[in-house]
């Protein structure tokens, strides 16, 4: 036994639902956001007791920043829980976080509340792709790093009326990459992308040319925050 899986089982061994790994995450997102309340929402059913939902659970904050925007962040692509076989590791797991940064959409209201304001509506739907997208990598092995990118195949927000149909990946400009015990946690943030910007992704599909979409994206839109109504494209 390494000493660092020995001082890894002393200081955790004890302790009932210890949760290093999402004790970490929690870490990172206090130091964006240091005096926000998020609104989370975890699974019923772990994935590993039978559920359907390999995440297991999913925080969404307001960041005003750039412009007011939620930001998505997925718990359960990395190590979250106890896990001294995981001590030393590379990387956590899959070694990331998914996060998704929106614009409030008229269409994502709370069907308890249908008359809050749109500031108040939550992107349900974002949440569901973030799981559907983790199910993809749980069930097939393929993961996914900075600057890969994915046809959704439909819009992504489904009967929707947008242009965005894909998904690109990149590192949240925020978050960035954690050092956790379990391994490095990259918080990748998936960013909507149209047809033609797909296609001209498809010409030549490498993560140089998918690094490229995104600083021309970074130009005019730092944060990479993901717009149903968006009409510009980028190439």
């Amino acid at each position: 036994m390494t000493p660092e899986r020995k001082a890894y089982i002393e200081k955790y061994g004890s302790e009932d639902g210890a949760a290093p790994g999402w004790d970490a995450i929690d870490v990172a997102l206090k130091k964006v956001y240091t005096d926000t309340v998020e609104r989370h929402y975890g699974t019923i059913i772990k994935y590993f007791l039978g559920g359907k939902d390999p995440l297991d659970g999913i925080s969404i904050y307001d960041n005003p920043s750039q412009e007011f925007h939620r930001h998505v962040v997925s718990f359960g692509m990395s190590e979250l829980y106890y896990a001294p076989e995981s001590v030393g590791n590379d990387f956590s797991r899959w070694g990331c976080e998914f996060t998704m940064r929106l614009v409030p959409f008229e269409g994502d209201k709370d069907a308890e509340n249908p008359d809050r304001s749109i500031a108040k509506h939550e992107p349900y739907w974002a949440m569901n792709l973030m799981q559907n997208i983790a199910r993809y990598v749980y069930e097939t092995g393929e993961y996914f790093e900075a600057y890969h990118f994915m046809p959704a195949n439909s819009p992504i927000r489904i009967e929707t009326d947008t242009k965005l149909v894909g998904i690109i990946f990149a590192p949240d400009p925020q978050l960035g990459s954690i050092e956790t015990e379990h391994g490095i946690v990259e918080f990748l943030q998936m960013i909507g992308i149209t047809q033609r910007e797909l296609d001209w992704l498809f010409e030549n599909p490498t993560t140089k040319r998918g690094k490229e979409l995104v600083d021309k994206i970074r130009e005019d839109n730092p944060l990479l925050i993901t717009d149903l109504k968006r009409s510009k494209e980028y190439v």
